[in-house]
């Protein structure tokens, strides 16, 4: 992680569903990860590995049967604690922006997509105005690739495609510090999938261009001012104003267009954790389930990971994936902590991986 102070800094995460019969169901369990200002990590995994959970879980999108525990720190503010009316007043939209898994649920289905940009950019801007209103609903459906001639349209005339642009149109809007993008690339194609990829990643890369230019602006006013207090104050507003990307994925090629760092999830717990470059390049992912989804890509080894992942309802003791990995041993009976970038007994080597990639 880059030294810049986290936006989001999640500590012991863990979600459980409380099931009829008493019945639990371990969907997260103790994630630990930061997301610093201008950086991109990008949560990957397979299908009912706890991804989206986690995310719902930062904006307090649990259903009641739901049980977290840890603590979840956007700035000062705890989201893991935080009642509904902070969530709803301070937090969504405005501290978090959210493109939402499935665009449909969230759009308003009597409204057409134009007036709820509108008044959305009137809640979060304080735009005000019919004819600037309509002119900053533009710009933010531009900004999305979502087209204009559509923008009169309800959310049942839109295909899945654009339904997800527009969802990504209200997400950007109020240019939120921290922008949680749950599957922003559902039902585009590639070209699309590089748009869309390419403005999420431009709404990180701005503030913290502007950031680094500021600073150094208030850092040269900081030197010729009276007392260091200044020059505190000016970090603390430049800090305010990073905007941090936590992309939830299972497209590895949009991951590694845009992402600074990659986090691995199965089973319910974030086994890797390190740079893109080195996850993506040599020495490649030392965990084996991130080996296998890479090797599972068709431009790679095209090989399908054995097996299925277990029941986040019936989980075994040890490691999850011991079932399916071939590196298996008894050691595997016990959890393994995340050491360094993984979460396993028997990593890969970096020299071996970046010997077997040359």
């Amino acid at each position: 992680m880059t030294g810049r102070t986290p936006v989001l800094s999640v500590r012991g995460l863990s979600v459980r569903f409380l099931m009829p019969g008493g019945r639990g169901v371990a969907a997260v369990t103790d994630a630990h990860f930061d997301v610093a200002g201008g950086e991109c990590l990008a949560l990957i995994g397979e299908s009912g590995c706890g991804k989206s959970v986690l995310a719902s879980a930062l904006l307090g999108l649990l259903p009641g049967n739901a049980q977290t525990a840890g603590a979840a720190l956007l700035g000062d503010l705890d989201l893991l604690a935080a009642d509904e009316r902070t969530l709803a007043r301070t937090v969504r939209g405005r501290l978090v922006g959210l493109v939402p898994q499935s665009p449909a649920a969230h759009l308003t289905p009597v409204r057409t997509i134009r007036s709820q940009l509108e008044e959305t950019v009137a809640e979060l801007t304080g735009v005000r105005g019919r004819t600037a209103l309509r002119a900053a609903a533009e710009k933010a459906a531009a900004r999305a690739a979502f087209p204009a001639d559509h923008l009169d349209r309800h959310p049942h005339e839109l295909s899945g495609g654009l339904a997800q642009r527009a969802a990504t149109a209200l997400a950007l809007v109020g240019d939120a510090p921290l922008l949680l993008a749950d599957e922003p690339t559902t039902g585009l194609d590639r070209d699309l999938v590089d748009r869309t990829v390419d403005e999420l990643r431009r709404h990180v890369d701005t503030a913290h261009d502007v950031d680094k230019a500021d600073s150094a602006d208030d850092a040269d006013n900081a030197e010729n001012a009276d007392n260091a207090e200044n020059a505190e104050n000016a970090d603390n507003t430049a800090d305010h104003r990073d905007r941090a990307l936590l992309m939830i994925t299972h497209d590895l090629a949009a991951a590694e267009r845009v992402a600074d760092r990659i986090a691995v999830m199965y089973a319910g717990r974030i086994v890797e954790l390190t740079r893109a470059a080195d996850f993506f390049g040599a020495p490649g992912p030392r965990h084996p389930y991130s080996r296998g989804l890479l090797d599972a890509l068709p431009d790679r080894a095209f090989t399908p990971i054995p097996g299925l992942p277990p029941e986040l309802g019936a989980l075994p003791g040890g490691c999850a994936f011991a079932a399916r990995c071939d590196r298996a041993s008894d050691a595997c009976a016990v959890q393994p902590p995340l050491t360094g970038t993984a979460a396993c007994h028997h990593p890969h080597a970096a020299l071996t991986e970046a010997a077997d990639r040359a």
